[in-house]
């Protein structure tokens, strides 16, 4: 078996091993792509893929955000070792990072992940939901209380954007958030045309910023309401304006990811707008 760092060539081999994978667990079609692949493994540090002659039959990588070393991967050939290997190489690779925990991160219903990680120390600590809805209709108008305005997000506010987001997340469980140039560096380029906010004065009380080719459709990166204005319906608002966004352009599947235990009551609010859980990903974690 050859073992062999990632490149960019991969990324169709590995989405296509992710879309197998989820096949196998859950009834709807996987909409794993190749921009998904790219963004798991721009967050990592290492990676290995492993190849039976010309054949890819597993993917793992490593990574660090903030205090917490990442491992996360595919493994198409099971009971061959490969995920316990996977596991020791992550932990060898993350040994020499400061770090103050380790994060496993797998599909909920994969029980020989659960028993790899569990064997290995980890316990599961949390859970994340995915989420979407298949727009049939027109979505409803946004509405925000008087005094408030929804608006287009503007390039020359993209600290206060950025400072909105930090504040919103600041109670979210492992919230680590990037400096603001490494931030803007990696997004100075997207679609700004699918970020919103609310404005209250010169002030912004919620901020959304979405993506529009991620998991087969529209993609909710992440939506946040600073403290202060919470409970006033801005979360809904930003969510059918984006919604509404994607409808013209001809995008009626949408999806995001949410902590499962979200302090905010994420989870409800989806559900209320029409969403439903499409996977569960469960985080094991065990301390340094």
């Amino acid at each position: 078996m050859n073992v062999r760092p990632y490149t960019p060539a991969d990324a169709d081999a590995i989405a296509a091993l992710a879309r197998a994978e989820e096949a196998r667990y859950y009834e709807r079609r996987s909409h794993v792509q190749v921009e998904d692949v790219d963004e798991w493994l721009s967050r990592s540090k290492e990676s290995w893929l492993f190849e039976d002659g010309d054949r890819l039959i597993a993917a793992g990588w490593a990574g660090v955000w903030g205090d917490t070393g990442t491992i996360a991967g595919v493994v198409a050939d099971k009971g061959r070792g490969i995920g316990s290997d996977i596991v020791a190489r992550a932990e060898a690779f993350l040994a020499a990072e400061d770090i103050a925990k380790l994060h496993g991160i797998v599909q909920e219903p994969d029980g020989e992940a659960r028993r790899l990680f569990e064997s290995h120390g980890y316990r599961e600590v949390r859970r994340f939901y995915d989420m979407a809805i298949e727009l049939g209709a027109e979505p409803a108008e946004p509405v925000v209380p008087d005094g408030l305005v929804l608006d287009d997000f503007r390039v020359d506010e993209a600290r206060a954007f950025q400072d909105a987001l930090h504040e919103a997340f600041q109670d979210h469980w492992n919230w680590h958030g990037l400096p603001y140039d490494e931030w803007w560096e990696l997004r100075k380029n997207d679609d700004h045309s699918l970020w919103y906010v609310v404005r209250d004065g010169g002030e912004i009380a919620a901020a959304v910023r979405n993506e529009s080719n991620r998991h087969g459709g529209g993609y909710v990166a992440i939506l946040g309401v600073r403290r202060p204005w919470r409970g006033k319906g801005l979360a809904k608002a930003l969510l059918n304006r984006s919604f509404g966004e994607f409808w013209k352009r001809g995008i009626t599947r949408v999806t995001l990811g949410v902590d499962a235990e979200s302090p905010t009551g994420a989870t409800h609010l989806y559900e209320g707008v029409g969403m439903s859980v499409e996977s569960s990903t469960v985080v094991f974690e065990k301390p340094r």
